[in-house]
């Protein structure tokens, strides 16, 4: 019976050996699995489309998801379009336009989301202009070759208008922009918020928006070699950008005000009469959307004709 006793003790230490070492195995397993994929750099910009990622940077819905965010500030396009063909960074908010830039240059990278922040047509206090139609044979503020000439483009075409039949005015840097449209310089140009606040702000005019137009212009792009080595993390992020959206639905401005000044860099006095986009859980860019970008920029010369981006993919969002 001593022996019969000595040899379940015997047993159950053993099985106590096994079941812990299953255990460590697969906590192992688990965790060096969270390491190949937890760490995600992120380009951004100030702009509405990154309010949702400052968000959830800041109430720690990436942390929690178990992915850790780091985001990369860039003050010019060109800047984080760099970072981003270089693989500096992983990911960026960025203009469709862009995108396709990118991928026709041969950098491999994928469309994954779209965004929702504004873009308007405004015009000047002194033009007196209140429809599309009164664009004809004015002066129109752009940056050439980039989504704020494709806004133009596109409002212009929605009443059979054409780039002939207003002058273009090439002035790239968006305050400049501003300035000129307030004095009076220029009569129309296309902003993003919170430009467009400012304007409105000082008796400019919102002739139309791209809403209303029906496109969406921004969205989210990650590089391919990210998608394929890091899918949990894109996965996490996506989790809690949509968590960072309800928390923006659901709190009020003042709750937000910080990270709209200090994360998304706008200005103190325009915070409380800026209009926050209805933001949407993350969704799939339209292929109408892309299709219409490629063929503007086909007629631009940008790309070459025969050019058929294999751009979207949804399956990081509904």
């Amino acid at each position: 019976m001593k022996q019969a006793s000595q040899l379940s003790i015997i047993n159950i230490i053993c099985l106590l050996i096994v079941l812990s070492t299953i255990s460590s195995c697969k906590q192992k397993t688990e965790s060096n699995s969270l390491k190949k994929t937890e760490n995600l750099t992120i380009g951004a910009m100030s702009s509405m489309d990154f309010i949702p990622i400052a968000v959830a940077k800041k109430m720690n819905f990436f942390e929690q998801n178990g992915v850790n965010i780091s985001i990369e500030k860039f003050y010019a396009a060109n800047d984080r379009d760099a970072a981003f063909q270089s693989g500096t960074i992983d990911g960026t908010v960025i203009d469709y336009t862009g995108a396709i830039l990118q991928l026709a240059g041969g950098i491999p990278l994928k469309l994954t989301s779209a965004c929702n922040a504004p873009f308007a047509i405004i015009s000047s206090p002194q033009s007196n202009i209140e429809s599309i139609e009164d664009l004809k044979g004015k002066n129109i503020g752009i940056s050439r070759n980039t989504v704020i000439d494709f806004c133009i483009d596109m409002a212009l075409l929605s009443k059979d208008l054409s780039e002939a039949d207003v002058k273009k005015i090439e002035i790239q840097k968006i305050p400049l922009r501003l300035e000129m449209l307030m004095k009076g310089d220029i009569q129309i140009t296309a902003l993003p918020d919170p430009f467009i606040t400012i304007a409105t702000g000082n008796d400019c005019h919102i002739v139309t928006d791209m809403q209303q137009l029906g496109y969406q212009v921004t969205g989210i792009i990650f590089r391919q070699d990210a998608i394929e080595s890091k899918k949990n993390a894109i996965k996490a992020f996506y989790k809690s950008y949509n968590q960072g959206v309800e928390y923006i639905k659901t709190h009020s401005v003042e709750d937000i005000r910080d990270i709209q000044i200090n994360e998304a860099g706008f200005p103190e006095n325009t915070v409380e009469k800026i209009k926050l986009p209805d933001y949407t859980q993350a969704q799939a860019p339209t292929e109408e959307d892309i299709r219409i970008t490629t063929h503007w920029l086909k007629t631009k010369r940008l790309i070459p004709e025969n050019f058929v981006p294999s751009i979207l993919d949804n399956q990081f969002v509904k």
